[in-house]
């Protein structure tokens, strides 16, 4: 008879957390992948909008979150880089407004 009801409350502990159970805003939260929550995130960072940094800091793990925005960084970097035909060090310290090596 435990077992019976057991098995009944892990129904429907499944029930209450399936996709379609949940309100629209979590299975939104999904949708977006890592990168376009860094990409999000860096952007509303840049535009000091803070209700959209906590927007996009919530599609995504903190771990994940910082390494798409440690990717976007590298992907910036290098692009700018190529761009200014200087070496991606160069770059980077200027960007931070450190001296040049």
């Amino acid at each position: 008879m435990v077992r019976v009801f057991g098995r009944i409350h892990k129904y429907a502990a499944r029930l209450r957390t399936s996709t379609t159970a949940q309100p629209a805003g979590a299975r939104e939260r999904r949708a977006h992948n890592l990168f376009e929550a860094a990409a999000t995130y860096v952007v509303a960072r840049a535009e000091d909008d803070q209700d959209r940094i906590e927007e996009a800091a919530a599609w995504v793990s903190p771990e994940a979150l910082s390494f798409g925005v440690s990717e976007l960084a590298c992907r910036a970097v290098v692009a700018l880089a190529r761009e200014r035909d200087e070496s991606p060090a160069t770059v980077a310290r200027d960007l931070l407004g450190l001296p040049s090596d």
